[in-house]
């Protein structure tokens, strides 16, 4: 299979870049912090940023691997936005349901997901 590991790349570090700015003060980050209980000052930043990087890597590869080489824009866009909500979010939706997380929650992890794959699809489709 021909692989672009340029794009997967670069699929792999929006969503990181993504998720700096969705979980940031100015986006959704202090609601977040409140809604799980995570206090930013024990966190391991090399740990959890490393491994972030890393997994979000990781999916954008086997995203690829999904849409195949050469993916129409339509088709990438469309099933971004089907794994990000349809797959990912819904499976959060469960446990959260199952942990009573709150919905606020749901809809900011829910959403950062739907947006990741959608740019997954994005970048894939057009690098």
């Amino acid at each position: 299979m021909e692989i672009n590991y340029i794009a997967i790349f670069l699929a792999g570090f929006s969503a990181f870049a993504l998720g700096g700015v969705w979980y940031s003060p100015i986006g959704f980050g202090k609601v977040w912090q409140r809604e799980t209980g995570v206090n930013p000052d024990n966190v391991n930043p090399v740990k959890v940023f490393g491994g972030a990087l890393l997994l979000s890597l990781i999916a954008a590869f086997v995203f690829a691997m999904f849409l195949g080489p050469d993916p129409s824009l339509q088709l990438a866009l469309g099933a971004g936005v089907a794994a990000g909500a349809g797959w990912v979010a819904t499976s959060f939706g469960i446990n959260y349901l199952f942990a009573q997380r709150s919905l606020k929650l749901f809809l900011i992890d829910g959403g950062y997901h739907t947006l990741q794959f959608t740019l997954y699809g994005l970048i894939l489709s057009v690098v």
